[in-house]
């Protein structure tokens, strides 16, 4: 339910790659780190963006004249670069690397899920009165893609927000059909967010194996004092690949009488994302 600010796991990659390029870039003297990781920013972006359909391969040489960066600086971070795998050596230069077409990739399936899921949680919201939201599973925690509130009250829930998985009926739904995450999860401590939290391993996976008979998770305020929330994942066979929640207060949320609808929402956007091609 409820989010976090900490970096997803996409964000912590990213970070972890320019602290690497950021060792081979001269910063100027008296920078603070914050105008250096601005700097470091920058240049990752001028290098990258020099590439186009025109320009698919270039060489150091192509590189130092459309980034305008000094040749070397451009060198160090190239290296950097092909060393994390986001540009590639060619025999004529450098080219994007894999690694980079993989992220994009996995933005744009993520942008069409929440695409096919939108009007779908518009509706749920609607007909419940309740806060309707969209997960994916990242590691041990999940992430929000989309989130749909009313305006009558507030939740401490943002859209790219993070929780850990193992305190939300979002988390839950999707780790009881994954259960590499959900080793991952239990190889960490389960620290007490509230009173009703589930903290030892035979408390959380008994309710895993009742969500995987049910196809229903729940989070009993296990996330934050007075929030309750109701979550239905969305798979045909295997993993689920994502989640869609109802949440509010407790004092205005039925959660097995809007349990019904997060089910019938979360397979009519199963059935637009992959069953109407």
């Amino acid at each position: 339910m409820p989010a976090s600010d900490r970096p997803t796991k996409g964000e912590t990659e990213l970070g972890t790659s320019l602290d690497i390029v950021e060792l081979c870039v001269d910063s100027a003297p008296g920078s603070d780190a914050d105008s250096a990781t601005r700097s470091v920013l920058g240049r990752v972006h001028s290098i990258v963006g020099a590439f186009d359909e025109g320009h698919g391969v270039l060489t150091l040489h192509e590189l130092t004249q459309r980034t305008e960066l000094p040749k070397s600086t451009v060198h160090r971070m190239v290296d950097q670069l092909v060393q994390i795998g986001w540009l590639e050596r060619d025999v004529d230069g450098y080219r994007v690397g894999m690694r980079l077409f993989e992220i994009g990739g996995l933005a744009t399936r993520r942008r069409r899920l929440v695409e096919s899921a939108a009007p779908h949680l518009h509706a749920l919201s609607a007909s419940t009165g309740l806060a309707a939201q969209l997960g994916i599973l990242d590691g041990a925690d999940v992430l929000y893609l989309d989130r749909i509130a009313p305006g009558h009250f507030t939740l401490p829930t943002r859209e790219g927000g993070r929780q850990p998985a193992y305190c939300t009926a979002l988390g839950k739904a999707m780790l009881a059909f994954d259960p590499i995450a959900t080793a991952e999860v239990l190889e960490q401590k389960l620290p007490k967010r509230t009173s009703r939290t589930l903290t030892s391993p035979e408390a959380l996976l008994a309710d895993l194996d009742r969500t995987s008979m049910e196809g229903l998770a729940f989070d009993h305020q296990e996330a934050y004092e007075g929030l309750a929330c109701v979550a239905a994942p969305l798979r045909n066979a295997g993993r689920a690949i994502a989640a869609v929640s109802v949440t509010g207060p407790v004092s205005r949320i039925d959660l097995h009488g809007v349990a019904p609808l997060v089910q019938n929402t979360a397979q009519s956007i199963w059935n637009d994302r992959f069953r109407r091609r």
